[in-house]
């Protein structure tokens, strides 16, 4: 079973920085996407970046410019950084990654527990 493990949530002030990490573990097993989600009370869970195997990034729009996500592929982690963020940034984001299972090859999705990431006037 994979497992994926955030860190890096935290509280900042408008217009600040912070650095999400995600680590996948487990045994017998390759990642295609990689990606970061978030939700705030009462919406619905919201991409805002992912990074495939092969490089290709997408992003939301509302991130664009400030977010840039990152992989290593050899350590199994995703990386958030963010920047000049917002109060509408603020929400619980959570780490996404499609799995390729060995050795029959199925692919499965997995999700981290999330981290709060709280930004303030």
């Amino acid at each position: 079973q994979v497992q994926l493990v955030e860190s890096g949530g935290g509280l900042v002030q408008a217009g600040g920085s912070l650095r999400l990490s995600c680590a996948a573990s487990g045994s017998a097993f390759s990642i295609n996407d990689m990606g970061w989600y978030r939700q705030t009370p009462g919406k619905q869970r919201e991409l805002v970046a992912a990074k495939t195997s092969g490089g290709s990034t997408n992003y939301v729009d509302s991130v664009k410019g400030r977010f840039t996500i990152s992989r290593d592929n050899a350590k199994n982690t995703v990386y958030l950084q963010m920047n000049s963020l917002k109060l509408e940034d603020t929400a619980v984001y959570y780490c996404h990654a499609k799995i390729i299972r060995r050795p029959l090859l199925d692919i499965v999705e997995a999700w981290g527990r999330g981290t709060q990431v709280t930004v303030s006037s």
